[in-house]
């Protein structure tokens, strides 16, 4: 493959991988301002809002460097997806858990999206760009671990509330 190609392709990884972190906070953030019931889960989440920022600051400073920018219209397109995501979730009456599956399987995404692209840029010789994918590999797989590891206990809790009358669903 020509220098070129992997060039194009790396920066096409980097404007999805941009627009997916865009969508990633337009799924958290609405649910850190519904979670009522559930303080750690709003903390975590709040924090790894703040550790997706950096990701999409990482990502622009790698374009930025390859005289490239994000894709507004990517960013936009999933940002909405995102969004009506988050809002699908709000009319379950088990809305933490559909939030805590979706969450996971997304931080999943995330995982499997960075190490594609660490892929390409070692191949590529972008290896500054390779460097700041794998600190955003590795917040995903600490958010990732965080969600797998605290899936019983937010059911568990879940369970409880709902058991005693009380509002479980955020």
């Amino acid at each position: 493959m020509s220098d070129n190609a992997t060039r194009d392709i790396f920066i096409t990884g980097l404007k999805n991988a941009h627009a997916m972190e865009t969508q990633a906070l337009s799924i958290m953030k609405p649910q850190v301002k519904r979670i009522e019931n559930y303080p750690d889960v709003a903390a975590r989440l709040e924090q790894h809002i703040a550790e997706t920022e950096g990701q999409i600051t990482r990502i622009e400073e790698i374009l930025s460097g390859l005289d490239e920018d994000h894709s507004k219209l990517k960013d936009m397109a999933l940002s909405f997806t995102g969004t009506m995501a988050a809002m699908g979730h709000t009319v379950a009456g088990d809305e933490i858990l559909k939030n805590s599956f979706a969450n996971f399987a997304f931080e999943n995404f995330e995982i499997a999206a960075y190490k594609s692209l660490i892929t390409i840029a070692e191949t590529g010789g972008y290896n500054a760009g390779a460097n700041s994918l794998k600190l955003n590999l590795a917040e995903e797989k600490a958010m990732a671990e965080w969600l797998d590891q605290n899936l019983p206990a937010v059911t568990t809790r879940f369970l409880s509330l709902r058991e005693a009358g009380d509002k479980a669903k955020v």
